[in-house]
């Protein structure tokens, strides 16, 4: 049976109405992954929206080393927002994304047996249990990424840490690093080019937009030559050098990086709580359970 609950999902992730989610569930038996791909086809969602329902608190910190070669993303979480405007979690989470540049650690697991850099008689593991006493949270290091490049490492902070942006290019300016950071932050590219999708991606989005056209009474042989056109689109959403540059729609990133003489190698994204659902309480359903005992 669908839940009303399932409904309310499914909606919050495809932007379709309450019945068309209600039919397509029924249908999947509840298979919520099924449901979004069967509204994409017949056109009701153009694409799954991810959640915004997060949980995890906390922030997203860059730190790049002076000569501009090395640089480091990470996140690092807390249960409410009121401590990433702590300024002793502030100072600690810029220490670990310094910590990641300076001692290169291969995993968050590696990172938390390191001796801390900040406090050189304890490791990052035993300063982080020390900060959770202290200001009265859980925390966690969740994730980081770190490029060492040839030419320049730009970084940028986006909503006082909710967002951070990484990227290692060639030939390019700071003016230039910032741009592309800016763009990443905005543009939520997955991955650097097409050639980077997986075969695997590309199929399923392709099964996908041929039951769109199929589902607009197209023959198969033109609903073939559609799926052509619209798969450019799609590599055009997720790819960095296909997108649009927020600052010049008309110009793509591959267009502009070929007018600079430049090159991206790598570039990270990490938005706090991405991915983490939000365990949502009912304060009032929570003080009368308590009163019923």
């Amino acid at each position: 049976m669908v839940t009303a609950s399932q409904v309310k999902d499914l909606r919050e992730k495809t932007g379709a109405g309450m019945m068309d989610c209600k039919k397509v569930l029924t249908e999947t038996d509840g298979d919520m992954e099924k449901a979004i791909e069967l509204l994409r086809e017949r056109g009701i969602a153009k694409a799954a929206k991810k959640s915004s329902r997060v949980a995890a608190e906390g922030l997203v910190a860059t730190y790049v080393s002076e000569d501009g070669k090395v640089g480091a993303v990470v996140e690092v979480n807390a249960e409410t927002d009121f401590v990433g405007k702590n300024e002793e979690f502030k100072n600690f989470v810029y220490d670990v994304a310094k910590q990641i540049v300076e001692k290169n650690p291969a995993s968050v697991e590696e990172l938390l047996a390191q001796t801390s850099i900040s406090e050189n008689d304890k490791t990052v593991q035993e300063v982080l249990t020390n900060k959770i006493a202290t200001i009265g949270e859980n925390m966690s290091i969740r994730r980081f990424e770190r490029f060492e490049s040839n030419g320049i490492v730009g970084s940028y902070v986006h909503g006082d840490g909710k967002i951070g942006v990484l990227v290692d290019m060639e030939n390019a300016t700071p003016e230039l690093a910032k741009d592309i950071c800016l763009q990443i932050a905005a543009a939520k590219p997955e991955f650097l080019n097409r050639e980077a999708v997986t075969a695997e991606r590309v199929e399923k989005e392709m099964e996908i937009l041929k039951a769109q056209a199929m589902n607009e009474g197209k023959p198969a042989e033109i609903a073939e030559k559609m799926v052509q056109g619209r798969i450019n689109k799609f590599y055009g959403e997720i790819c960095l050098l296909e997108q649009a540059f927020v600052k010049d729609p008309d110009m793509k990133i591959s267009q502009l990086l070929e007018s600079k003489g430049a090159k991206i190698n790598n570039f990270a994204r990490l938005e706090k709580g991405e991915g983490i659902e939000k365990v949502e309480e009912n304060f009032a359903e929570e003080v009368a359970k308590q009163i019923r005992g």
